[in-house]
């Protein structure tokens, strides 16, 4: 998943679309463990009244998750392919808490090299 750094050219908003797509991610991967749980409580799909009042709550936390990578990934220059490919990992338990931590510290390399100083040579 290496793409060529492109400038960001608004770092205050690409910090807060970050910081929202932490929380995101965190939420989205806690939502799945809880609907899977419930799904195995309930020994299987479309049992019990737990399921059919979680899972819509589970899409809609999905939902601003695939949202935050989106808002994210336009802000500091991501291709289509790169932003459908983080979606996805909200499908597979803990992967969102690993990709999160992936995506936080290479966004954050970037916008640290954003906000250093550019020397200027003396004359």
């Amino acid at each position: 998943m290496s793409e060529q750094v492109r400038p960001i050219r608004d770092v205050a908003a690409a910090r807060k679309a970050l910081g929202l797509f932490k929380v995101m991610a965190i939420m989205a991967g806690c939502a799945l463990f809880v609907l899977i749980a419930i799904i195995v409580i309930n020994g299987g799909f479309g049992k019990g009244g737990a399921s059919t009042v979680w899972s819509p709550i589970h899409g809609f936390i999905y939902f601003g998750f695939v949202v935050s990578i989106a808002n994210l990934g336009f802000k500091v220059g991501w291709s289509l392919p790169r932003m459908v490919l983080i979606m996805m990992s909200g499908f597979v338990p803990l992967l969102p808490f690993i990709v999160e931590q992936k995506v936080a510290h290479q966004v954050e390399s970037e916008l640290a090299s954003q906000d250093a100083p550019v020397a200027l040579p003396r004359d």
